[in-house]
């Protein structure tokens, strides 16, 4: 039993019109990964479907990321493959079009898990991964409203304000996206941010840190999105996996994990998609939306919601 599930980010979209059009993109994307997961690999199906999602730029990843405080782009994204635990992870990285493809190779071409900053866009020029510039018209645009509302505040340092942007305007102040598939064999999980807006430079969520955002193992994979600082704390997509591991499925888990989150920092904080090694697929949120489309053997076509 093969199966993919992919998410593009935990929130609220407060205009309704952009609904069917985040479907959509999820919908290629799932679309994308399971083209490659009927190929054989689970590998090439989360990046694959990762890729899509970053490349579409209703999301929160690669064209279309967020931009820090001073205006940047720092992007973050990690890989993992369950049966061997191997993991690849990039964190601070800018100048990519794809920042999975970059901690895919950190994978498999270094001894180490986790690049960041400059180090990290070193090492994707080494292994020829272009420049390019992610910052679309709307997210500078976002920026510039955003940042001057919060300078108005006079509180540009504390990020209980920024939380109170957050809660203004969901839709754009945070979002992830990520995919986890099984391909038979094993489990791997995904994951790929712009992160938070308006976050301090130098600022890292929980997406590239393993355990935390991002975690596959022999029982199961997770993807996290919403508060990088909640997954962090909670080492949220490593405890849904360890729900696996004491005998829940991927539904039964997801659900676990976003009840705690939901215990420890109330709602509105977290959502999470899973597959466990028997090809089930799981989905959970604490808050409004979360965009998901997921794809297993004997479906003709994804289902994909909000």
């Amino acid at each position: 039993m093969v199966a993919i599930i992919v998410h593009g980010g935990a929130g609220t979209i407060r205009k309704e019109e952009r609904i069917p059009r985040v479907i959509e993109g999820v919908r290629e994307a799932v679309l994308a990964g399971w083209r490659e997961l009927k190929r054989g690999s689970a590998l090439d199906a989360v990046e694959e479907a990762v890729k899509a999602l970053e490349d579409n730029p209703l999301f929160n990843a690669g064209t279309g990321s967020v931009l820090t405080l001073d205006g940047k782009v720092e992007m973050d994204a990690a890989i993992m493959r369950g049966k061997t635990l191997e993991a690849g992870a990039v964190a601070g990285i800018w100048g990519v079009k794809n920042p999975i493809s970059v901690a895919r190779k950190v994978m498999e071409k270094t001894d180490h898990v986790l690049l960041a900053g400059e180090g990290a866009v070193k090492f994707a020029r080494l292994l020829g991964f272009e420049e390019y510039n992610p910052i679309t018209d709307e997210r500078l645009k976002q920026w510039e409203e955003l940042r001057k509302k919060l300078i108005e505040t006079g509180e540009v340092r504390h990020w209980k304000k920024l939380n109170e942007l957050i809660k203004e305007y969901p839709e754009v102040l945070r979002s992830t996206v990520g995919a986890v598939a099984f391909d038979g064999e094993e489990v791997v999980a995904g994951t790929s941010t712009g992160g938070v807006f308006l976050k301090m430079f130098g600022r890292v969520g929980d997406t590239p840190i393993i355990g935390g955002g991002t975690y596959a193992n022999e029982v199961a994979g997770a993807s996290c999105t919403g508060l990088g600082e909640v997954a962090i704390k909670l080492a949220l997509a490593k405890s849904a996996t360890d729900f696996v591991r004491l005998g829940m499925d991927a539904q039964a888990a997801s659900e676990a994990a976003i009840s705690l989150a939901t215990k420890y920092f109330g709602k509105d904080t977290m959502g999470i998609i899973m597959v466990d090694s028997r090809g089930n697929v799981g989905f959970a949120k604490n808050t409004k939306h979360m965009s998901y489309a997921f794809m297993r053997d004997g479906m003709e076509e994804p289902e994909a919601g909000v």
